[in-house]
């Protein structure tokens, strides 16, 4: 058992950060800023295999739980970011109970898996498997999904998910069938004792999330949060400078 999963078996919520780039670091940063994990993604950011191990370490040394987003439920993925230190992995596009088994016997070794052994570095307890939820499949499949042994939270994708609804695509919960989606994620999560997670755009966000009932939340990526301090920056100062000969 991880420090994170640790903490959501007490009830906790937990808060973490999301990091597009490779910038080890910017990775322990964020993790020295106090958030209970650091997410190398993997799937649609820029951490490539070279600054793998590297932010793996900062995230550690920081204090908070280095995690990866895979790019794919592949089992050479998974076992490689497990085999690098890190203390779970997210899972992207699990629709169903098939792709949910799949990614558990990748993080676990025989009997309960099929994972290799062969570690580069090893984390402390068992990593943590997060499936994540972003499709109507996936709602749709929600109970046999959490029932998998060893899932041990189910992630929503919440842009993913809207765009599969017909809807644009948003963070946190957008009123209509898309908070209905998410709904049913939580209750099915709920009915199965599975920690439930979402990635959040704002702080607002962050918090109605919590009062739902999610127990893993992304408050903050890298890439959105340079752009906002750069832009907030720029503005003052243009602000300032209005009536100056400069």
């Amino acid at each position: 058992m991880t420090n994170l999963t640790l903490a959501w078996s007490q009830g906790a919520t937990t808060c973490g950060a999301w990091t597009m780039l490779n910038t080890p670091v910017l990775a322990e940063r964020l993790a020295l800023v106090g958030h209970d994990y650091v997410c190398l993604d993997q799937q649609h950011g820029i951490v490539d295999d070279a600054s793998l191990v590297a932010s793996l370490i900062a995230v550690a040394a920081g204090g908070s739980a280095p995690l990866v987003r895979v790019a794919a439920n592949e089992p050479s993925l998974i076992s490689k970011a497990l085999d690098c230190g890190a203390a779970g992995v997210i899972v992207p596009l699990v629709n169903d109970r098939r792709d949910a088994e799949r990614a558990v016997q990748s993080c676990n070794y025989p009997p309960e898996g099929d994972r290799s052994i062969g570690p580069i570095r090893q984390s402390q307890g068992g990593p943590a498997c997060i499936v994540m939820a972003e499709s109507v499949s996936a709602v749709n499949n929600i109970d046999e999904i959490c029932a998998v042994r060893g899932v041990d939270a189910v992630y929503v994708g919440p842009a993913d998910l809207a765009v599969s609804l017909g809807c644009a695509p948003s963070l946190g919960v957008a009123p209509g069938a898309h908070a209905e989606a998410i709904a049913a994620i939580l209750a099915g999560c709920s009915r199965r004792g599975v920690v439930a997670g979402i990635h959040c755009g704002t702080a607002e966000q962050a918090i109605e999330c919590a009062a739902m009932g999610f127990q893993m939340i992304t408050i903050s990526t890298d890439t959105q949060l340079l752009a906002e301090a750069a832009t907030r920056r720029l503005d003052e100062v243009r602000e300032g400078l209005k009536g100056q000969h400069v």
